[in-house]
């Protein structure tokens, strides 16, 4: 692996309003950011974000808004500053444009390029499209349309300097054929040489004062200033010390990737690259460019109103869920959509029942079986299912490596998601909550205890890059003494690297459960607590040995199913009540049951019960539950009802 790495997101344009594009763009490249960090050390991993300030769009809000262009940025680019705090987004450096060290850079590139004939002046006529600032040949308008906003374009004739892009048309087709990895996905670099089959015109790279006043004024004539696109490209140069600090410079260059939305592919994988080449340095080694997300299957746009605004949606789920579900979703690469429901069924599937799950029965078994510390573990017992699972760990980290340097995200976390499954089954097929009954199988229980908190660490290590917060939870209820900013996957994880007798703390439900009513916004009608239900009345009266009959049809009202306890813990001040989370096929379901006395929260981990799924939801000491567990038993219940046969979840009694 290289021993450095260096990563750029695109620089966003200042008046836009952050929205997912931005976010996703920006939450991958820290992803990747932190797990080379992991691998090589903090200070051998770059990774530089920032704002595109000049051009003429900026210089037209400003003059409406009736300020200063610069004050116009100053004022927006908090927007873009304090998102990537609340994402833990963790860049190394901010560009923005109008800073002083960028300038100077890109008035000396110019100057470099003009004094050797890369650069020269014509008159120029063609078709201007002012959103997208740049012109067009009359073969590439359409209807009057700019092909790329579809906005109308207006035809210029002025004079104007020009790089000569088209001197390098072949070697760049070359370059890309020659580097197969160059633009990723594989679509992109089939794209960008099919757009090559055309000749390729030189790039103007100026704008006159008179027209735009508000960018980087070239050295080599004080009447123009400097192409929007030539300015802002020369940032992922500028910011590690081109022209200004070799050794540093060339500790970062070339850039490892570019990470970049689609739409502006062809000015990374074309302008961008023959500028290089004309400064005689190397391309980027990767020029990834992404997908786009739609909503509920339509295309975002301010006119529809549907445009995510990611503070919002950290605002109700919270940072880690959105970074997960970004990058889970989909294959990255690929367009996606967003909607929220399938947001929360990832939150309650993934988050809640599979990882938060297994933390917290994890650290309630260690609490109540080992004094709240990680116990030694004893012989291996049941070797199958421990070496399956160390089998499981050991691999995960080579696992990872190879979906990363694919930017395959979401196999990634696939690949967490099977330890962390596997982590689930083991608890569930060794039964500790069994094992605590009898002294003789102490030791087993220290053993199936110690793996399960171990797998826990693994967990914590792997995702940390996806989810930092999360796994600074983990960290820290787990009791770790980890510092992420230190090379900690250097070299593979080894089994057995957490302390016998570290003391946990456990906390609060990592991912609590999202309870989405059909209708967003609809509560549930509450009922009465049960301290202000009235008792039944007492009678003297023996009981009626007959009971009411009903008929078939009253029966059918009442819907009967199949589900498996995933989650248990005792409700508050109760020494009666449980509250469970069942699967039952199709969804999950919160289920307060009065069985307490009769079974522990670990006893019913992993059992299959009968429900009444349709149940009116009611409150018991304040916890809502969704449905009723059938159990047998008159005054106490002396055992839960089940099926014989292992039936499919969900599986309708009748």
């Amino acid at each position: 692996m290289k021993k450095t790495f260096y990563i750029t997101t695109p620089i966003y344009y200042v008046n836009d309003v952050p929205h997912i594009g931005h976010a996703y763009t920006t939450i991958a490249a820290d992803v990747l950011a932190r797990y080379h960090r992991l691998r090589l050390g903090k200070d051998n991993v770059f990774f530089l974000t920032g704002l595109d300030e000049h051009g003429q769009k900026v210089q037209q809000a400003a003059a409406r808004a009736g300020i200063a262009p610069q004050a116009h940025c100053d004022r927006l680019a908090p927007q873009f500053v304090n998102l990537w705090k609340r994402l833990n987004i963790s860049n190394d450096d901010f560009v923005r444009t109008t800073e002083p060290r960028h300038t100077w850079v890109v008035q000396k590139a110019l100057q470099q390029l003009y004094d050797k004939g890369e650069i020269y002046q014509r008159a120029y006529t063609g078709w201007y499209c002012t959103f997208d600032e740049r012109f067009w040949t009359e073969k590439d308008v359409i209807g009057g349309l700019c092909p790329e906003c579809k906005r109308p374009v207006e035809q210029l004739s002025e004079t104007n300097y020009f790089f000569r892009m088209s001197k390098y048309q072949e070697w760049l087709i070359a370059y890309i054929k020659q580097h197969p990895d160059f633009l990723q996905p594989r679509s992109r670099h089939n794209e960008v040489l099919g757009f090559l089959q055309k000749p390729l015109e030189d790039l103007s790279i100026s704008r006159p004062k008179s027209r735009l006043a508000w960018g980087i004024e070239l050295p080599f004539d004080p009447n123009y200033v400097t192409y929007v696109w030539f300015d802002a490209l020369v940032n992922y140069i500028s910011v590690p010390g081109y022209l200004v600090d070799d050794d540093r410079f060339f500790k970062w260059w070339p850039a490892d990737v570019h990470l970049i939305g689609k739409d502006i592919l062809t000015t990374h994988s074309v302008y961008w690259s023959t500028m290089l080449k004309a400064l005689e340095l190397e391309p980027p080694t990767t020029i990834f460019a992404h997908g786009w997300w739609t909503v509920n299957g339509e295309k975002m746009s301010k006119s529809r109103g549907n445009v995510i605004d990611p503070n919002a949606i950290v605002d109700e789920f919270g940072v880690d869920p959105f970074r997960y579900f970004l990058l889970r979703e989909v294959p990255f690469g690929q367009d996606g959509d967003f909607s929220r429901e399938t947001l929360i069924t990832r939150i309650n599937s993934d988050l809640a029942n599979d990882l938060g799950n297994l933390l917290h029965r994890t650290l309630t078994m260690i609490e109540r079986y080992a004094d709240g510390k990680v116990p030694e573990p004893g012989p291996a017992g049941n070797l199958d299912l421990d070496t399956s699972l160390r089998q499981m760990a050991s691999e995960l980290l080579p696992l990872l490596d190879r979906h990363v340097a694919q930017f395959e995200f979401n196999r990634a976390l696939e690949a967490i998601w099977g330890l962390v499954q596997a982590g689930n089954q083991y608890i569930d097929k060794c039964a500790p909550w069994v094992l605590a009954k009898t002294p003789e199988d102490r030791p087993r229980l220290n053993t199936v205890l110690y793996n399960a908190a171990e797998t826990l660490r693994f967990l914590c290590l792997t995702l940390y890059p996806f989810m930092p917060a999360a796994a600074g939870e983990v960290k820290r209820q787990l009791g770790l003494l980890l510092n992420f900013s230190k090379p900690l996957l250097a070299h593979d994880i080894s089994w057995g690297g957490l302390l016998p007798g570290t003391e946990i703390a456990k906390g609060a439900p990592l991912f609590p459960r999202i309870e989405a009513s059909k209708t967003q916004g609809e509560t549930c009608v509450n009922q009465e607590e049960p301290s202000t239900l009235k008792p039944p009345e007492i009678s003297n009266q023996a009981p009626e040995m007959t009971p009411e009959q009903i008929s078939v049809e009253d029966f059918r009202k009442a819907v009967l199913r199949v589900g498996k306890v995933i989650a248990a813990e005792r409700i508050p001040k109760s020494t009666k009540l449980l509250k469970l989370q069942v699967d039952i096929g199709a969804e999950q379901r919160q289920i307060v049951a009065g069985i307490g006395t009769k079974y522990t929260p670990e006893e019913m981990l992993g059992k299959r019960i009968v429900i009444v799924a349709n149940l009116k939801p009611a409150k018991l000491m304040g916890v809502e539950s969704q449905g009723m567990v059938l159990a047998a038993g008159d005054q106490e219940v002396t055992a839960l009802l089940t099926t014989i046969e292992d039936v499919p979840l969900g599986s309708k009694i009748k």
